[in-house]
């Protein structure tokens, strides 16, 4: 180097975005699903679906499953043709090319996340006094912000945790058929009981209490927003939102028929804790094993729709729809840190201002708004071409007949609210 030569500064670079971890393997994205679909709904909610239509309760719940089915078929194409973070926001965007429709649908999924999670807090409180008498708004609380903490430390971590739990509830809900089957031996006897009249009053009823049992489904639609954490989204995406909706139809037929054969009506629909109440009667013992099993179940449902509103929140912060800001992805943790936060704020909030029932009822409608609004961007996305070799792909009809039932479920509601 000459006296005359200035040595060179280092040519800068914009450092690279950090992106999501793909760690989610099939079993894992499988747990997932069934954790978000089987907290809250059946270990809360199956008494509140009683309330509505009696001993009808499992056909509100087979009301509930062909609605959630035909909507998880559509998602099951969508999440393969286009395999992003943004989930619904994203199917809005290429079904119908509106950016204000797919901010709508996506801040629709964010709020049905938000309210859902509200929702299983306060069953949450429910359970957890079984074992202490603690006012709900403290357990709230410290449950919100510990949830909030272990979703922004990583996904691996959360979905591991989310994983362990829900074996744990699965494992709650066939213990407590199998603890209650003497209920069912009475099943051939009491067979007449489950069959409804021909009246107008009794399917009111059981559309009643198979929208309250559709929130017991909500959950499929949160595993496409984690597309981006799930190794070889194509293929096991579509698989695990089938192997989940599939084994939670299952499991919440057999429970909530055992339900009505083992408790009187009224003391069901009556209970903040329905499953612990069911495994006394049925044992004779104390219902604090099945209050901590339904603890487990509960809470990681919460944790599994933080995670999701988060991740919506980032896809929608990527696609230019929010401020970059808040879709900016932590160095360490790999995690949208800022989303995370102001997503347990939000839930927080919600849990301490409004009741159970309500938040269900709130979470379902805005759900099936995007159900219907999904099903209709599929079809949309059929008619513009064919799909590309390697695409899950559902028959046409499927979209239609996703969009009709979903529509049908809310007009039900709607009706019995203006009543």
């Amino acid at each position: 180097m000459t006296g005359s030569e200035q040595p060179q500064a280092p040519v800068s670079t914009p450092l690279e975005k950090v992106g999501l971890r793909r760690s989610l393997s099939l079993p894992l994205i499988t747990f997932y699903g069934l954790g978000t679909i089987l907290g809250a709904g059946i270990y809360v909610l199956v008494g509140k679906v009683t309330a509505a239509a009696g001993m009808f309760a499992p056909l509100s719940f087979v009301m509930a499953a062909v609605t959630a089915g035909l909507s998880a078929f559509t998602y099951m194409e969508l999440c393969s043709r286009y395999p992003l973070a943004g989930g619904a926001a994203v199917y809005a965007q290429h079904g119908f090319g509106l950016r204000w429709l797919s901010i709508l649908v996506g801040f629709l999924i964010v709020f049905s996340g938000l309210v859902s999670a509200a929702t299983i807090t306060k069953g949450f409180a429910g359970y957890f006094r079984v074992f202490f008498d603690i006012p709900d708004g403290g357990i709230i609380v410290v449950t919100v912000c510990a949830l909030g903490f272990l979703a922004a430390w990583g996904i691996a971590q959360s979905v591991t945790a989310a994983a362990v739990a829900t074996i744990i509830e699965v494992g709650g809900l066939i213990l407590i058929v199998v603890v209650a089957s003497p209920s069912l031996g009475t099943l051939p006897q009491r067979l007449p009981e489950l069959i409804p009249p021909f009246q107008a009053t009794a399917w009111q009823g059981i559309a009643l209490g198979g929208f309250l049992a559709f929130y017991a489904f909500i959950g499929f639609e949160d595993m496409a927003n984690v597309a981006e954490e799930v190794q070889e989204p194509r293929r096991n995406l579509p698989l695990a939102i089938l192997l989940a909706i599939g084994i939670s139809t299952l499991l919440y037929l057999a429970v909530s028929l055992t339900a009505v054969l083992t408790l009187p009506l009224r003391e069901l629909s009556e209970s903040s804790a329905p499953l612990a109440l069911m495994f006394e009667r049925a044992t004779g013992g104390s219902a604090k094993i099945m209050a901590l099993i339904g603890l487990f179940a509960v809470i990681n449902g919460a944790l599994i729709q933080i995670i999701m509103a988060a991740r919506m929140l980032y896809g929608m912060s990527r696609e230019g729809w929010l401020p970059e800001r808040i879709g900016e992805v932590d160095a360490q943790t790999q995690t949208p840190v800022l989303a995370t936060a102001m997503v347990a704020a939000a839930v927080l909030v919600l849990a301490l201002a409004l009741p159970l029932v309500t938040l269900a009822k709130i979470t379902s409608f805005s759900v099936l708004v995007v159900f219907a609004l999904i099903s209709l961007a599929l079809i949309r996305v059929k008619r513009a071409g064919p799909a590309v070799s390697g695409i899950y792909t559902v028959p046409g009809w499927v979209p239609y007949a996703s969009m009709v039932t979903a529509l049908a479920l809310m007009g039900f509601q709607i009706v019995d609210m203006l009543r």
